[in-house]
């Protein structure tokens, strides 16, 4: 029923060499300002915004999608409105203090 068939190449076929990979060190890049930043670490919220947001829409998780948490935790979030309160009141004390930041860091301003 099932014909195994083994195929060579009817051209003569070079084994390729093995290249050396280990980098140099004058190779490395050693300045900062030439290295491309991330675009997820590089984008810094506004951590004014984000409490905006939490007062508001907070029950929407509207804080969590400005700041990039995780699609799935911000759907739990709503679905619990928002752990029946405590959840969000977590979460605005956080944007307050200043480590509610998932996704990058707050700017160094308030707004």
């Amino acid at each position: 029923m099932f014909i195994f068939n083994l195929s060579f190449a009817s051209f003569p076929v070079k084994r390729a060499e093995i290249v050396d990979t280990t980098v140099k060190k004058e190779n490395v890049i050693s300045k900062k300002s030439e290295l491309a930043p991330s675009p997820i670490l590089s984008s810094e919220k506004s951590q004014g915004i984000a409490l905006i947001l939490a007062l508001t829409l907070g029950l929407l998780a509207a804080h969590r999608w400005y700041v990039g948490t995780p699609w799935p935790v911000n759907v739990l979030f709503i679905f619990s409105l928002g752990g029946v309160g405590v959840w969000l009141l977590i979460d605005i004390i956080r944007i307050c203090v200043g480590t509610f930041n998932p996704q990058g860091r707050f700017k160094k301003s308030f707004f």
